[in-house]
């Protein structure tokens, strides 16, 4: 099939899923407002409380670690959607059409970003009206922008492997258990220096720990900022999408 052929073929089952959604409004509106959610309780329950090493606002602390934390929970959301045609019967059809099995989980992923970009607009919205502010100057936001989309990017193929693979939107519950440790056992809350060591190392090597610290750096937030934050925040979205992008398309194909 040409690239062509493919892009035309991932597009259309993109704007599947899009009018999904448009058909779907209140989950969607839900998704967008729940890391809203988390990010008040936090910022003005909890906020009191902490204190951030070397000093600063707990809330500019707080921001860049909740956009990294909002990019993974979008994993929940693409696993239940492949899970769901999976079991439905939906990804046998697309198997017997004359499309490449790249074209059906590209177009997935396409869409589940543009989710993600929705969701991080609100997320910087709601982050402005609590009086976040980045202070490097729009490329350097820019920059983080970018890293935190990588990480989704990375974190959705993920999603549809595991979806592939277990083939139950039931199992759903399994991906939680490990999706919310996942978020909290980083430096998207507190700095890993306030950890025992031993958590504390585990932590620091979280990839959303490097996401969150490679962007409060660039926005100029105060934080655990680590060394080469930046580099790791690239290279762990990329390892992340080596391993899993050729396993969820191998799996695709030897669906039965």
């Amino acid at each position: 099939m040409s690239a062509y052929g493919m892009a035309s073929d991932s597009w259309v089952l993109t704007r599947r899923t899009l009018l999904h959604w448009r058909n779907q409004p209140a989950q969607s509106v839900l998704g967008l407002l729940f890391p809203v959610m988390v990010l008040l309780m936090f910022g003005y329950l909890f906020g009191g409380a902490m204190v951030v090493p070397g000093g600063g606002d707990y809330r500019e602390f707080l921001l860049p670690g909740m956009f990294t934390l909002t990019m993974a929970f979008g994993l929940e959301g693409t696993y239940t959607a492949v899970a769901a045609d999976a079991q439905r019967g939906v990804t046998d059809r697309f198997r017997t059409m004359p499309i490449s099995a790249a074209s059906v989980v590209t177009g997935r992923s396409v869409a589940d970003m543009l989710n993600a970009a929705a969701g991080l607009l609100v997320m910087i919205g709601c982050g402005l009206a609590i009086g976040w502010r980045w202070h490097n100057g729009a490329g350097d936001a820019l920059s983080a922008v970018g890293l935190l989309l990588l990480l989704r990017y990375a974190l959705l193929w993920l999603g549809i492997w595991l979806a592939l693979a277990a083939g139950k939107p039931e199992t759903l519950i399994a991906l939680q258990i490990l999706v919310w440790p996942l978020g909290f056992l980083s430096s998207v809350f507190t700095s890993p220096e306030t950890m025992p060591g031993w958590l504390g190392t585990i932590a620091t090597w979280n990839p959303l720990s490097a996401t969150a610290a490679a962007t409060r750096a660039l926005f100029g937030n105060p934080g655990f900022g680590g060394d080469n934050a930046i580099l790791l925040a690239v290279l762990w979205p990329l390892a992340l999408l080596a391993v899993f992008v050729p396993l969820a398309i191998r799996r695709y194909r030897r669906l039965t």
